[in-house]
């Protein structure tokens, strides 16, 4: 079973986002003994669409920036660089305490010592964003998306931005857009709101074709009854999430795909990875295997983005798993919070286990 797609689109993949930077010491140094750091910009929902663009596809964002800042001029100028386009307001920054776009400060954690991460989000420009800052009716339906891609971190950033997605989520289903949404649950986003994020989350999932996350995601995100995770034993949490996407089912039927990824970490550099994807009554399944891994951050996005791509192409179904298997432990070797995929066969060639040189 395939995913049926708007074809008369001129973006493969849009996603609303906040788009800010990551500060990271060089060389898997911890934060507080470095001096040093690495400047890119990032943001979950583009992680995703990193993917896509550079293999060629047109994928857009929907962000804020803050006039005039040099950090947004960086943040566009990383956007082009990646294929990517952009549209959003420009907030004026209103004093130094004003707006700001958000600092995620995280080093990549070396041998033993596990990655930090301390997210720095006062302020945050992207905050404020609602349906009114676009003309939707032009994105979706003189220019048309096929997929938009959701993420649970940007609607659960504020109020204004889970209306947002919410709205957009219903125009998408209007003009038929596919909504793929990846649940990504974060408990300190949730703290004394849950019951409004769970009708916004809600939701979005009764209207979403792609549902991706994992047993929690499921249960504290829509409020299911599932087994527990399975602690670190693989082939425990592949059952639990067999079992809790047969719940999932039953209370949103309206979903084609969903998937999850599988991680073991073995050591900072040296995890097991693995994925499944359902879809219909088929079960795709990466049987967990050693990855060698530079920075961790940005594997879960880059195995949405490959999943994404498979079915932007047509591709049969168990092929969905694999590329985004691939593409998600390609983004494991960057440094950049996203994969940078050279072309399909590299690609593919990380699914096989060639890592041989190519000339």
């Amino acid at each position: 079973m395939g995913v049926e797609l708007r074809r008369d689109s001129m973006y493969a993949v849009l996603t609303p986002t906040s788009m800010g930077v990551r500060l990271t010491p060089p060389n898997g140094q911890p934060v507080h003994s470095s001096d040093s750091f690495l400047m890119h910009a990032t943001s979950a929902e583009s992680n995703v669409l990193s993917v896509v663009s550079y293999l060629g596809l047109r994928a857009k964002v929907l962000t804020a920036f803050v006039r005039d800042s040099p950090i947004s001029r960086f943040i566009k100028d990383n956007l082009a660089s990646r294929h990517i386009d952009y549209e959003g307001p420009e907030r004026d920054q209103g004093g130094p305490w004003g707006y700001r776009h958000q600092i995620n400060i995280a080093d990549s954690g070396y041998g033993s010592r596990g990655p930090r991460v301390h997210n720095d989000r006062a302020g945050e420009v992207g905050r404020t964003l609602t349906g009114d800052d676009f003309d939707l009716d032009r994105i979706f339906v003189r220019e048309g998306v096929q997929i938009m891609h959701l993420s649970g971190l940007f609607a659960a950033l504020s109020p204004e931005t889970g209306r947002f997605c919410v709205e957009l989520s219903r125009l998408a289903r209007q003009h038929g857009t596919r909504i793929s949404f990846d649940l990504n649950y974060r408990a300190s986003f949730w703290k004394n709101r849950e019951q409004e994020l769970g009708e916004v989350f809600r939701e979005i999932a009764s209207l979403a074709d792609i549902l991706v996350g994992n047993e929690e995601d499921f249960q504290l995100s829509l409020g299911l009854k599932g087994p527990e995770a399975g602690g670190k034993d693989l082939a425990a949490k592949i059952d639990g999430f067999k079992s809790m996407i047969a719940t999932v089912k039953q209370n949103y039927p309206n979903a084609l795909v969903y998937g999850t990824t599988l991680r073991e970490v073995l050591g900072t550099n040296l995890h097991l990875w693995g994925a499944l994807v359902s879809e219909g009554r088929n079960w795709h399944v990466a049987e967990p295997r050693e990855i060698t891994v530079l920075d961790r951050i940005g594997g879960g996005d880059g195995f949405v983005g490959g999943m994404l791509y498979a079915i932007l192409k047509g591709w049969e179904p168990h092929t969905w798993v694999q590329f985004g298997w691939a593409t998600g432990a390609l983004a494991t070797t960057f440094l950049t919070d996203y994969g940078q995929p050279a072309d399909e066969d590299q690609v593919w060639d990380i699914w096989k286990g060639n890592a041989r040189v190519k000339r």
